[in-house]
């Protein structure tokens, strides 16, 4: 007898070194109602600031481009970090499912930040054979491709240590 299974949960993680210290980076990507920091993000709206159980809506591109909706199940100020589900994406616009993911600000030895986002999450497609565009290798490169667009805004506003 043959043992089939699904989709196996994927992870990514991508840091940055940035010049800025923790507390700069944080003011300016600590609050989880304000995305816009991030080149892909024309505007966030939201409820709930930083409560656990507040909620966003990243538009992409443009105020009436797609949309993903989050909802914040984490959030420490003091040690700048703060973690979230997305609650509403089509897989047309990032090709995942059931993603969440962790945004930190670290010190780094000899000074500035190191700026790290890591996420996890399963394919945008959740049966066998999924087509090329919502495979395991799909998702990866969605996921890395955000993460390291939105990092690397943030060394381009606060330069390289």
């Amino acid at each position: 007898m043959a043992l089939a299974h699904g989709p196996t949960r994927q992870k990514v993680t991508v840091t940055r070194e940035v010049a800025a210290d923790p507390a700069t980076v944080w003011a300016a990507i600590g609050d989880f109602q304000d995305m816009t920091w991030h080149p892909a993000i024309a505007a966030t709206t939201g409820e709930g600031g930083n409560a656990i159980d507040a909620t966003r809506v990243l538009h992409l591109g443009s105020s009436d481009g797609p949309t993903i909706d989050e909802v914040l199940y984490k959030y420490d100020a003091g040690k700048m970090t703060y973690s979230y589900r997305i609650t509403d994406v089509k897989v047309e616009v990032l090709p995942v499912t059931n993603y969440s993911s962790h945004l930190t600000v670290k010190p780094r030895d000899g000074g500035g930040s190191i700026v790290e986002w890591r996420g996890a999450f399963y394919r945008g497609y959740p049966n066998n054979d999924p087509p090329a565009e919502l495979n395991d290798e799909a998702a990866i490169k969605a996921v890395t491709g955000v993460y390291e667009a939105g990092l690397d805004a943030l060394v381009a506003r606060f330069g390289a240590p």
